[in-house]
């Protein structure tokens, strides 16, 4: 048994409602608090004192200064399982140039696909370990991370395996996702529909065998794949126990009413998504998820999440952390970000980054901090929780721990 503290606050994240509006007031707050763990797990959390009175045989460890402790962050979209860069593609396209003329000089998501190709697996592990310790530098305690820059059946299971062997060394909680369905690769002589149906005979039985992944993703643009082909995919995944999500209406519509249709876990990206859209999400259980970081990356619209959490939805927030549009990989900056255009709660924010983000992975024991669930929870030196979204990505952990266990120090 192990207590730690005392905190100048600690955000537990408890009895927060998975859908709406929150206000600050929402959130439970408690003050001098002492964090008691048995077996990587939370126990309760208390005043610090009355804990240590109460278990005189527990390790103290003990926190000096002023500090707050919340969830440790969940980061519910990520493409960190890449090769190469996209450097020349940002500049091209900060410089006026369209997505077919990147292309066409080389660019865009093919380049990344070639060069994904030709990374071996076991340089694909060791760039996951390094990105996702650059996560957990930032406090992020649980991340997924999508394969999609295969793009054949090889390549993607080189990917997942990476992502899987990757999660034997990371201190985090890597959730993989199959993004096979990311666009139709250019070397495949067949039509959309045969792609998604080559995917769904050679590789999904493979993901099975391998438990490589229990989450199946489609990107449903104009540029990707439309619903006539995703909805077989879809119940084809479904039928085999795995989990959907959907990169849906990021430049047109229509991909989160197929995610709602087929119950989706999550509907991912919705820049442009309308009143109808709103209402769809709003009235089912598909986790709405903002990527402010992608509306950063191309100078897009940002997700409407004001409008969507006033309808009653469930709102996640996370970094898209890829090559193309969102090369940042800073959910807090982000975040912030997106809170001040889109007019956000504190609470909001942070139940987007811990709770609400947990539900959209489907991972309940992490996001909040509760009695029985994970111990993993990140500290901030301020005596006021309002600082972490308030320096906008500048203040970072000086500590982390997972699963009771100190990860990192600053």
């Amino acid at each position: 048994m192990k207590l730690i503290g005392p905190f100048a606050q600690v955000l537990t994240m408890s009895d927060l409602p998975l859908k709406g509006a929150l206000k600050d007031e929402q959130l439970e707050i408690k003050t001098n608090a002492g964090i008691l763990i048995d077996k990587e797990k939370i126990q309760v959390i208390d005043d610090f004192d009355v804990l240590k009175s109460q278990n005189p045989a527990a390790e103290i460890v003990k926190i000096t200064g002023e500090k707050v402790a919340l969830p440790g962050f969940v980061d519910s979209h990520t493409h960190i399982c890449w090769g190469g860069t996209r450097a020349k593609d940002f500049a091209m396209r900060n410089a006026g140039k369209s997505y077919l003329d990147i292309a066409k000089e080389g660019g865009g998501i093919w380049s990344t696909v070639l060069n994904t190709r030709k990374a071996s697996q076991e340089e694909l592990t060791q760039i996951i370990i390094k990105r996702a310790d650059y996560l957990l530098k930032q406090g992020i305690t649980t991340v997924e991370v999508k394969s999609g820059y295969g793009l054949s059946v090889e390549s993607e299971l080189k990917m997942l395996r990476a992502i899987k062997e990757a999660n034997q060394y990371t201190k985090q909680n890597l959730i993989s996702t199959c993004l096979a369905a990311h666009t139709l690769p250019k070397d495949f002589d067949g039509t959309h529909q045969q792609y998604l149906e080559s995917i769904e005979n050679e590789l999904f039985p493979i993901l099975v065998e391998e438990n490589l992944t229990k989450r199946i993703d489609a990107f449903i643009e104009e540029e990707a794949f439309d619903a006539k082909a995703t909805i077989p995919y879809f119940e084809k995944a479904k039928d085999l126990g795995f989990d959907i999500t959907v990169h849906a209406d990021q430049f047109s519509t229509g991909g989160s009413e197929i995610a709602v249709r087929v119950g989706a876990v999550s509907a991912d990206h919705l820049e442009v998504s309308t009143a109808k859209e709103i209402e769809l999400l709003a009235n089912s259980d598909t986790v709405a998820t903002a990527l402010p970081g992608a509306s950063l990356g191309l100078g897009c619209p940002f997700t409407p999440a004001r409008a969507l959490l006033d309808a009653g939805a469930c709102l996640a927030i996370a970094s898209d952390w890829n090559p193309g549009s969102a090369p940042q990989g800073n959910i807090i900056a982000q975040a912030a970000i997106l809170a001040s255009f889109q007019k956000l709660s504190n609470a909001e924010v942070l139940a987007g980054v811990t709770a609400r983000a947990a539900y959209a992975l489907r991972t309940e024991k992490f996001g909040s901090l509760i009695e029985g669930n994970q111990a993993n929870f990140t500290i901030f030196d301020a005596d006021n929780y309002q600082e972490i979204t308030y320096q906008q990505g500048r203040l970072l952990p000086e500590m982390v721990y997972i699963n009771g266990e100190k990860v990192f120090v600053n």
